[in-house]
Order: structure tokens, then sequence, then C-alpha cells
């Protein structure tokens, strides 16, 4: 047993040594933490239980046979973050440049079955410079293959530290969220290099994909991190809303703020003429406990707002117009991202609040190019497929195909409250007046009164608050003040809500 020992001691001691100040100081050069340096960050302090450490890859051409890491590039384990399981893997860009071989994918694709059996988060963190050419290929695939089948079951995190590149970038892009450090962190399909032989075009990788383009244009990342310890701290913020899995409920938090609180700011927030604009994080940050709210993808389509909070100690899911963008409109852009993340809320049990002042779908021959018909009905399949409890507030204009689009009454929301301010309608009264009245606008002495008139009185009496309610589309109208406690309510009454929908194998989601 001593040989045995003596073998097993020489070769931790190898491994450690790889993990040694040179390769620290290597990562450190870049701007980077090494991978350990991430998990300890990450993870409760001491946790950490790494597996598969002595695994190695198996090519002996190309004189590799020499370079044979073990762990095959990838850290992978499992630790607690604030007490709960999570399952981890960290790319080692110190080791082959974190490369990906056939070894390195078995090493993922085991750590994700471990987590579907344990049903606890699977966090990536990805710094590589891609797949391992020289080694069998086929391995990305199996890691795209497990990470779609595991879509819904438990939540998913990538945080993109350092490169991530070629095939490389479909991991991350398939799992539920996506963290990008910026200056550092970057994904794109095709290199720099490529693209300058293939088209002339001459652009860095930061330029190409860096945190800022797919936070701010492509809109593929979530959130965008200054730094590596702001992304991890981050990160252990979010898992703060989630449920382990799809059969657990989202934990519950005591924050201390009281469930009756009336929010008198609120008449402050939001201007009474129905075109002026606001910031809608203003109001979602008055009625959420303590003001806390983490918002996604915060820099791209920003007419609409999404993110987590926490109302009465548990966690919503908020998706929210926000009219000092595009007057709140949904557009292409707006609707993919509020599809996304309205089906992420209730495939994890997550209750979804919406808080609507949207005159509707934009108009524009752009916008019908671009396929609104078909983005806009994302966000109808969205609402009428989820089974959470689902609380609308209608604070100024819910018009024409928004009524739908922002949950309205038609999408079967469990409550829809308004405030009295509220404007629902098929056209707004400008439009409808302008239309119908036409021919007597023209003949008008006085055009402008004659509108102004008829749109007072198609307000009154077409789509104000209290003709609305009288035939059941709004359910309660209430105070400004009471927003918060009112939805708080709903929430309560609603949490042991169970709903099915029709037996099938899966839907088919206008993509």
């Amino acid at each position: 047993m001593e040989e045995q020992l003596k073998r097993f001691d020489d070769l931790e001691s190898q491994i450690q040594a790889s993990r040694g100040p040179e390769a620290v100081e290597k990562q450190h050069s870049l701007g980077k933490l090494t991978a350990w340096e991430r998990i300890d960050a990450l993870l409760d302090k001491g946790t950490f239980v790494e597996i598969n450490r002595f695994i190695q890859h198996q090519i002996s051409e190309f004189g590799m046979d020499s370079k044979r890491p073990y762990g095959d590039c990838v850290i992978t384990g499992h630790g607690t973050i604030n007490d709960r399981p999570v399952f981890v893997f960290s790319q080692d860009y110190t080791s082959l440049g974190g490369s990906v071989g056939r070894m390195t994918s078995y090493k993922i694709c085991e750590i994700m079955r471990r987590a579907k059996d344990a049903g606890a988060p699977l966090i990536g963190l990805n710094d590589s410079v891609g797949a391992r050419i020289w080694d069998v290929p086929g391995g990305y695939g199996y890691v795209w293959h497990d990470s779609a089948v595991l879509s819904g079951n438990i939540p998913q995190i990538s945080l993109i530290m350092g490169p991530c590149v070629g095939g490389a970038v479909y991991g991350p892009i398939l799992t539920d969220f996506l963290f990008m450090v910026d200056k550092t962190g970057e994904m794109y399909i095709t290199g720099p290099r490529v693209i300058k032989e293939v088209t002339g075009e001459e652009v860095t990788t930061q330029q190409l994909g860096g945190a800022r383009v797919h936070n701010e244009m492509s809109g593929a990342s979530d959130f965008l991190a200054k730094s590596e310890s702001e992304c991890l701290e981050l990160t252990r913020k979010l898992l703060g809303y989630l449920p382990s899995n799809w059969q657990e409920q989202p934990p519950y938090e005591n924050t201390g703020d009281s469930l009756s609180r009336t929010v008198d700011e609120l008449l402050k927030i939001v201007p009474g003429e129905p075109d002026k604009p606001y910031d809608m994080h203003k109001v979602i940050k008055a009625i959420v406990d303590n003001g806390d709210f983490l918002e996604v993808k915060a820099r791209w389509a920003r007419n609409i707002v999404v993110g987590f909070a926490r109302m009465g100690g548990h966690s919503v899911g908020i998706v929210a117009n926000n009219p000092s963008h595009l007057a709140g409109c949904l557009d292409c852009d707006a609707s993919d991202k509020a599809a996304r993340f309205i089906r992420f809320c209730d495939c994890f049990n997550i209750p979804l609040v919406t808080l609507a002042d949207c005159p509707g779908y934009l108009p524009g021959t752009n916008e019908e190019k671009k396929g609104i018909i078909r983005h806009g009905a994302k966000m109808l399949y969205s609402y009428s497929e989820a089974t959470v409890p689902k609380i609308t507030c209608v604070i100024r204009k819910l018009i024409g195909g928004s009524m739908a689009g922002m949950c309205g009454k038609t999408m079967s929301p469990d409550y829809i409250f308004a405030w009295p301010t509220a404007e629902l309608g098929g056209m707004k009264p400008e439009a409808f007046v302008n239309v119908i009245f036409q021919k007597q606008l023209k003949e008008a002495a006085d055009p402008d009164k004659f509108r102004a008139e008829k749109v007072d009185e198609y307000r009154a009496t077409r789509t104000g608050p209290y003709y609305v309610a009288s035939y059941g589309n709004i359910d309660e109208i209430i105070w400004p003040q009471d927003t918060r406690s009112k939805i708080i309510s709903a929430l309560e009454v609603m949490k042991t809500k169970k709903a099915d929908n029709p037996g099938k194998k899966h839907g088919n989601m206008p993509l």
C-alpha cells in the first residue's frame, strides 16, 4: 500500500504544481482570475468538491503525448451558494488555453448529469480558445445536446470571462442566463482573421463580439459586469431569486418591507398626460421589496423592462413597458426579450407581474420587414402558455395589439388591475377620431376643436377604465398608491394556483 500511496501523493503534487505561481501570474497578466480563484469566489468558502481531476486526453499524435494535463483543461465539481447545492465547471485557460477536447466535453456532460440527478443549478465559467482541433471531433455536440435536454429542468447559467469562440458559443447561448465581463469576455463564431480574408473587414475581437456588443446590440447576453468579482457576485444574487429545479418553489426571504405599504411617490413618478415619458424603473423600484430589482438584458430592447424582484418576500418576474424608450411600444427585439423571460419564469414557478403602459406594436416598414408579426406572436404564445400566477396592472394605457401582448384580459391573467388613468382600446383615441370622423373634420369650422371634443368623448365613453371594467376586462380599479399592496394580495391568493395546459408532446412556438 505504501507504494500506491506514494504514487497518489506524487500525482497530487503534479496537479498542484500545474496550478502554481507561474500559471497564476500568466492569467493575472491578462487581467483575469484563474479557474480556481473564480470557483473560490463564487462558492461558499470551503464547500467545493472536485470531480474527475485525473482525467486526461488520450491523443498521442502531433506531439501531444507529452502534453496531457490532469483534468484536461476544465475543473468540475459541486459546492454551495448561500448553503444551496450547485454544480460548476470552470475552464482553465492556463492549461492548453482551456481548449475543449473529447474528454473535456465528457467531464462537462458528466457534471451536467449530476446536476440533473441532484436537482441543482449548473454554472459554467467559460474561458477557452475553443475546440482542440487535433482531438476527436464532435465533443461540443454532446454538451449542446445535454444542455438543450436539461432546459427547463434546472437553471443553467453561463459566465463568459475570457474568449468563447467558434462552436463554443452554442453551449452558453443554450443556457438560461449569460453573463459577460467587460473588456475580457468575448463571443463570436468567426474570428477577425477569417473575416478579413473573406470580407476584407478589419475588426478587433472586442468590436466583433465583446461584452458591450452582446449586451447592447445582439441581445445575446443578459448581464454586463465591470469586473470578474462583480460578475460572480451578480451570479450569486441571481440564484437567490431562483428555485433549484422545476419542481421547487423559489426561495422565500423575509425582506422586512411591509406588505401593506402605500406608495405615494407613484403620483409624482407617472405623469397624468397619456403621452408624456417617464422611467418605468422608478415605478418598479417603488413597489417591490426595498426597491431591490435585478434587471435582465438592461442594455438591449430598452423599451421593455424585465427582471427579478421580491414582493412580500416572494420572488416575482417583472415585465413592464418603458415609456422613456420608443414610448414603450413593442417591437421585434422587445417581444423576443419579454417572451424568453416569461417562459423562464413559467419553467421555474416564478409568478409574473406585468406593468402595462403601451401604445401598441411599433408601426413601420422596418418592423414589418423584420417580422413583427412573428416576433410579436411570441409574447402572446408565452403568456398564453404560462401557468404560474399572472398579475397585470394597467398604469396608463393598453392600446391595440398590446392589449394581448402585455397580458390583458384575453391572455387569462389571474388578476388585472388598472389605475384611474388607464386607457384601454383597439386604437388610440386620436387615431380613432381621425379615421371615423374624417369627413366631419374636413367640414368643421374649427377642426382642432372638433377633434379635441371627439377625442375626449371617445376617451370617456369607450376607452376609460370604468367603461372597460363594465364589460369585465378589468377586475378592479385601484388607487395608484395601493399598487404594491394589491399585487401582493393577489399573489398571496394565487400562490396555490394549479393550472394545466392540454396534453401534448410540446407546442410549436412561432420562432
